[in-house]
């Protein structure tokens, strides 16, 4: 690697989120290359609850969209995107990129921090990464407790930990949107940083929570593993809000594209 950072191709909006239209590897790739030349970056992964909340509130979508990378998490905004003919290469998910942004971080000497998940879980991910990923360095977990975002003092200490870790890349686990608010505070502290708000990552690093097979993923139905799994946390998420709105947006693509 040279060091240089591709140039971004255009994005491509799909439910009023401007994607990037890259594949995982090449993901994986512009975060190497920006590490290598210095510069950090807040990487993003939107589905379609993420894309359903941004068309709700402008001040999310402005969260997103001023991301540095801004990938798809879900096979209707990459199946949209094809509809509109401006298609998206494929899903990018923070379940995966956990693990080929490890890889690359091992190849590269640069320290991974796991920061979100309940007691214990970001601890047992960092094994798993660290014996799959030959030479990664862990440089630190934190699970912070729930509410800790509330006060000045959670926060404090939350920053403190990582400052002090110095991480070249940090996984943040924290669900959206408290994940990507809290990276825009932390940003400002470690600028040669990448983060990742990666949602529940972690915990299937950790194999705490279960993966649906490669099948499922690849055909866009990954979710209906995920709603048999945990129906009590998932089914109103799933059935009542995001399963309406990815209808009315691949209905709206097609309209579009005739």
């Amino acid at each position: 690697m040279t060091g240089a950072v591709p140039a971004r191709p255009p994005r491509v909006a799909v439910a009023g989120v401007p994607f990037d239209p890259v594949t995982e590897r090449q993901a994986v790739e512009r975060v190497a290359a920006a590490l290598e030349a210095g510069e950090g970056g807040h990487l993003v992964t939107p589905n379609v609850d993420i894309c359903r909340a941004v068309a709700r509130d402008p001040a999310l979508k402005e969260l997103v969209s001023g991301a540095d990378l801004v990938v798809a998490d879900g096979m209707p905004l990459v199946w949209a995107s094809r509809l509109l003919r401006e298609a998206l290469p494929e899903r990018v998910t923070g379940a995966d990129l956990i693990w080929s942004l490890s890889a690359m971080a091992a190849r590269g000497g640069w320290p991974v921090y796991l920061l979100g998940g309940p007691p214990g879980v970001a601890a047992r991910a960092a094994c798993e990464l660290a014996n799959r990923c030959h030479g990664l360095r862990v440089c630190g977990v934190d699970a912070p407790p729930y509410g800790f975002d509330r006060s000045d003092e959670g926060v404090a200490r939350v920053r403190e930990q990582l400052v002090a870790a110095r991480p070249a890349i940090v996984f943040v686990g924290l669900g959206f949107p408290l994940q990507d608010r809290l990276i825009a505070d932390l940003r400002p502290e470690l600028p040669r940083t990448w983060f990742v708000g990666c949602g529940s990552a972690i915990a299937f690093a950790a194999g705490s929570v279960a993966r649906a097979p490669l099948w499922m993923r690849r055909s866009g139905t990954e979710w209906l593993f995920r709603l048999a799994s945990e129906p009590g946390r998932l089914a109103r998420r799933y059935l009542v809000d995001d399963v309406p709105f990815a209808t009315r947006l691949l209905t709206r693509s097609l309209l579009l594209r005739r």
